[in-house]
C-alpha cells in the first residue's frame, strides 16, 4: 500500500497562488506516475496535471495548462502542484494520485490521497 497525504490548500483571492504538496509513504514513490485531479459536489473527478517517474514528462489539462506546474522531488517522496492566476474556478478538492502507468484517467490511479480544499475568492 502507498499512502498519499496533501497539504497546501486553503482559501487565496483570484489571482493569487498556493502551492500543493503530496507526501507519499509505504512503496517505492519513482515507481510511480503521479497525477493531481480536482473535484467539485455534484460533479466527477477531473484531471488536472500528472508527471512521469522520473519527472521527464508532465501534462496538463487545458483549463490549467500555463498557469499550474507539476513537480515531484523523488529524493523527498513529494510531488507538488503550483497553481497560479487562480480563479473562482479553480475552487475544488485537489487529489494526488499514484499510478504505474502514465495516464490522464482516474480509473488507472492505483492510491489516491484525502484531498485538500482550495477555495479562490472571487
Amino acid at each position: 500500500q502507498m499512502q498519499l497525504v496533501e497539504s497546501g490548500g486553503g482559501l487565496v483571492q483570484a489571482g493569487g497562488s498556493l502551492k500543493l504538496s503530496c507526501a507519499a509513504s509505504g512503496r517505492t514513490f519513482s515507481s510511480y506516475a503521479m497525477g493531481w485531479f480536482r473535484q467539485t459536489p455534484g460533479k466527477e473527478r477531473e484531471f488536472v496535471a500528472r508527471i512521469s517517474w522520473t519527472a521527464g514528462t508532465t501534462y496538463y489539462a487545458d483549463s490549467v495548462k500555463g498557469r499550474f506546474t507539476i513537480s515531484r522531488d523523488n529524493a523527498k517522496s513529494t510531488v507538488y502542484l503550483q497553481m497560479n492566476s487562480l480563479t473562482p474556478a479553480d475552487t475544488a478538492v485537489y487529489y494526488c494520485a499514484a499510478s504505474t502507468i502514465i495516464s490522464t484517467s482516474s480509473k488507472m490511479y492505483n492510491y489516491w490521497g484525502q484531498g485538500t480544499q482550495v477555495t479562490v475568492s472571487s
